[in-house]
């Protein structure tokens, strides 16, 4: 970690940590925790007191990791399921009978977490979209940001986009954003008939507009420079509620939203948290290589999202 990105981390972990503070612990089930790091951030957020973890997993091979990896799991609840297929299953019961207030994913593949959440049995699903928002800060930012969607949705369709849009919303509202601005990213600033981002972003604008979508201030197309700079926005002479001031990037595609994201991480100092909106309960979900930090992070904006 650098040293210009080391106080702007402390000071997100910190102010996410004092919002939870006085909750209590939530139960959550973590989804075969069987590599040393998911599972740390799973024990890291019992010991900050963020949740309550229901290990699902291989019992066995789960207690040998800790032992291997000197981690306690005393107090931890544990779930034996012979393998990752059986754990996502065995999770997703337990969120759909209200046994537990959220899930976790630990070190199983996406496709696999999220198959179990959304079948129809389970019912965990709501007429919203399934979406993934990335909670990010960057020392070159004034605040934290969200990312949507570069996790989930590969293509989305107008449809999709709207509904990506309402998650965010409803998330950045829970950290305490009461009105926020939504940019609609293109790579041009201006309605392209070529470019079906760009039309995307201004029916999305309308429908905005039309009372379709609440809650935020919508505008787009805009450039990423001009959502995130108010020098680039008046150079380029935008007038507009959102540009230079955006709290929220909506991106065209999970392609471009994924190397968005993970170039902020690696190359700006960003630190991020992922969550997952549009399920019953909320859900953790990170890349297996993201750190602890990004963990814990990650369970206590599910602990905002799960208090009533």
């Amino acid at each position: 970690m650098s040293t210009t990105q080391a106080p702007a981390l402390r000071e997100g972990i910190t102010r996410l940590l004092n919002q939870v503070h006085g909750m209590a612990p939530m139960r959550t089930a973590v989804v075969h925790p069987c590599d040393a790091l998911s599972l740390a951030g799973a024990l890291d957020a019992r010991d900050a007191g963020v949740i309550a973890p229901v290990l699902v997993a291989p019992k066995a091979k789960l207690e040998h990791l800790a032992q291997a990896s000197a981690l306690d799991l005393s107090g931890c609840e544990i779930v034996d399921a012979p393998h990752s297929h059986a754990a996502a299953a065995a999770a997703a019961q337990l969120a759909g009978k209200g046994e537990v207030q959220a899930l976790m994913k630990g070190s199983l593949h996406t496709d696999e977490y999220l198959a179990a959440v959304l079948a129809p049995e389970v019912g965990l699903r709501t007429e919203r979209r399934l979406s993934h928002c990335y909670v990010m800060q960057t020392p070159s930012y004034p605040r934290p940001f969200l990312i949507t969607d570069a996790a989930i949705n590969i293509a989305p369709t107008l449809v999709d986009k709207a509904d990506i849009i309402r998650n965010a919303i409803a998330l950045a509202q829970v950290l305490g954003v009461a009105l926020p601005k939504v940019a609609i990213l293109a790579a041009v600033e201006t309605v392209n008939p070529r470019m079906p981002a760009t039309l995307d972003a201004a029916a999305l604008c309308k429908m905005a507009d039309r009372g379709q979508i609440t809650g935020g201030v919508l505008d787009g197309p805009l450039a990423f420079d001009n959502a995130v700079s108010p020098e680039a926005a008046q150079v380029k002479g935008i007038t507009s509620p959102v540009a230079g001031q955006a709290d929220v990037l909506v991106v065209p595609d999970l392609e471009s939203g994924n190397m968005l994201a993970k170039q902020l991480e690696y190359l700006g100092g960003a630190e991020s948290a992922g969550i997952v909106m549009g399920a019953r309960v909320p859900l953790v979900l990170t890349s297996r290589s993201d750190s602890r930090t990004t963990r814990l992070a990650s369970c206590a904006i599910a602990r905002l999202l799960a208090s009533p």
